[in-house]
């Protein structure tokens, strides 16, 4: 168990956490959401006790080992990737080098032979004797190949780094486990593992993630990081979404009596709870959602920005047509002979093995980028707006204020482009005040993808494109932009680790490879689970 006792910190004036009071207990996992800046990532650092808060304690049960997952990817470079993910069980790695060391002695002792067997007995007893074998099976599971376990992580690259990172924390069955962010740069297939090993791990995961499917998946509870405080909830995230905007209707309805508001609310947790049947983790959370009383549903505190796309026209015929097109990068090819034509209606996502494929394609069809080879056509009837996974160029160097940055994009011919005007926009983006003076070369990353979006709302495009959306931005954001491009009646190409704003927008998939692409016509989850779908990605990304 972990017990979180009047934990305070605070820097400056700026208060993160203000006497804090909760506990997590063995079987469950905990999302940890809250708005970007409300320290989500920090609380998993008081609990693994990287940083010191001003004020409290954190204890954990005596014995019990924690594993956190480590975002420092070149701390092992000079490790084998086996012995990596071996070190995250720290005490099993000290002893093993200590046999090492008694074994290795010359003038082996009476002594030394007595250590060495108190030695052998806690080696066996934290399951030293099969760690490489268990060290490689998860490295396996993980998608990193048995022919780089005897590698240094400084030569592999980094996105198989952070696989190994991330074995390194499940290794060894950690008591507590913390989690930052674990999906990011996996793909579908990683992801789906690590969702069904968490489903069914029986120990302590707190967990920070702005993947909504895969909260969805894997918590039994949400712990709210909001105003300085942090109260935990029963459900996963969307149980807690729902639930929260429920109770907010609820209270905001003065002619309904308190039974049926009451009634409402225990109908929706029996209607959750049986839903709970069906998941992934079934067990604790149906228990958890059995166990819930009608007093702990709260109405939610969050802010979600207003994110409406309005075509200022409608789309022509002619949309994109592409013949041909082709593009390697220092003599490695990126994708090859992609040929399509867009259709009305059309809400394309682009899939790829290798996200720089993906954001090479984007750039090139926006005109940042030259293609080795083919070519692309917009229809005349077409307006763009785009969305860059790096966004720094429009940033960099520039000191103006949000309202300044903003005017420069305002479409010629635009009428009546006051202050008033531009204030609308940011406002929608939740910058309110004198926040719209603050300089752009201060923003966070979550605040430039708000200004991004500001700007692209004044084009009234009638395309979107979208490479990684939700980077940077908090859950409300995401459920924000995720209902308005659903809602958008315009063209959609877009990319994204988002699990539910691929299912709930995407009706056409194209996947683009180094030797071809597939194209269908279908949900993201129809696309994965099509067997013909498999045997063509197989194909193609053979060899590479």
């Amino acid at each position: 168990m972990i017990s979180v006792n009047n934990v305070t910190l605070a820097y400056g004036k700026r208060v993160l956490f203000d006497e804090v009071n909760i506990n997590f207990t063995k079987g469950n996992c905990y999302g940890i959401i809250g708005a970007n800046g409300a320290g989500k990532s920090t609380f998993l650092k008081i609990i693994s006790g990287d940083i010191e808060p001003n004020k409290g304690t954190v204890d954990i049960t005596p014995g019990e080992r924690m594993a956190v997952l480590k975002q420092d990817q070149f701390a092992f470079d000079e490790q084998t990737v086996l012995n990596t993910v071996m070190m995250g069980h720290e005490k099993m790695w000290s002893v093993m080098h200590e046999r090492e060391l008694v074994y290795a002695k010359e003038d082996f002792s009476e002594a030394d032979g007595i250590r060495a067997g108190e030695l052998e007995h806690e080696f066996g007893e934290m399951g030293g004797y099969t760690a490489e074998s268990d060290a490689a099976t998860l490295l396996s599971e993980l998608g990193v190949k048995d022919e780089l376990h005897s590698q240094l992580m400084k030569d592999i690259s980094a996105n198989l780094k952070v696989r190994v990172l991330l074995a390194q924390a499940l290794f060894g069955n950690p008591d507590i486990l913390l989690l930052d962010e674990p999906t990011n740069n996996l793909d579908v297939e990683t992801i789906s593992w690590l969702e069904n090993f968490l489903a069914d791990y029986q120990n302590i995961v707190l967990v920070v993630s702005h993947d909504r499917h895969f909260l969805d998946a894997v918590c039994t509870h949400v712990a709210d990081v909001d105003k300085q405080k942090i109260k935990i909830y029963t459900g996963n995230y969307t149980f807690w979404y729902e639930s929260s905007q429920l109770a907010a209707r609820q209270a905001s309805d003065k002619n309904k009596k308190m039974e049926e508001k009451k009634k409402d609310l225990l109908d929706f947790i029996a209607r959750f709870s049986a839903n709970a049947s069906k998941s992934k983790q079934a067990t604790s959370r149906k228990k958890a959602l059995d166990k819930l009383v009608f007093e702990d549903i709260t109405p939610s505190n969050r802010r979600y920005p207003g994110i409406i796309f309005k075509p200022e026209r409608e789309v022509g015929n002619e949309i994109l047509r592409v013949s041909g097109l082709s593009k390697s990068v220092e003599g490695k090819p990126l994708f090859s002979k992609l040929n399509f034509d867009i259709q009305k209606g059309e809400k394309i996502a682009f899939l790829s093995r290798d996200p720089l494929a993906l954001t090479s394609f984007f750039q090139v069809i926006n005109g940042k980028e030259k293609a080795d080879g083919g070519t692309f056509e917009w229809g005349t009837t077409i307006t763009t707006a785009y969305l860059p996974n790096d966004n720094s160029e429009y940033f960099e160097g520039n000191s103006q204020n949000l309202m300044d940055w903003l005017r420069q994009y305002v479409p010629e011919g635009t009428k009546d482009v006051d202050e008033d005007f531009l204030r609308g926009f940011l406002g929608k983006m939740l910058f309110s005040g004198d926040e719209i003076l603050k300089k752009t070369n201060v923003l966070s990353g979550g605040e430039k993808v708000r200004c991004m979006i500001s700007k692209m709302m004044l084009q009234n495009p009638n395309v979107l494109i979208l490479d990684e959306p939700t980077n940077h931005l908090d859950l409300e954001s995401i459920i924000s932009f995720n209902d308005n491009v659903i809602a958008y009646p315009g063209i959609v190409l877009f990319t994204t680790h988002d699990h539910q704003f691929m299912q709930t927008v995407a009706n056409r998939i194209i996947e683009i490879t180094p030797n071809g692409m597939i194209d269908r016509l279908m949900t993201y989850d129809e696309y994965l689970a099509d067997d013909r779908v498999k045997e063509m990605r197989e194909t193609l990304y053979a060899g590479v």
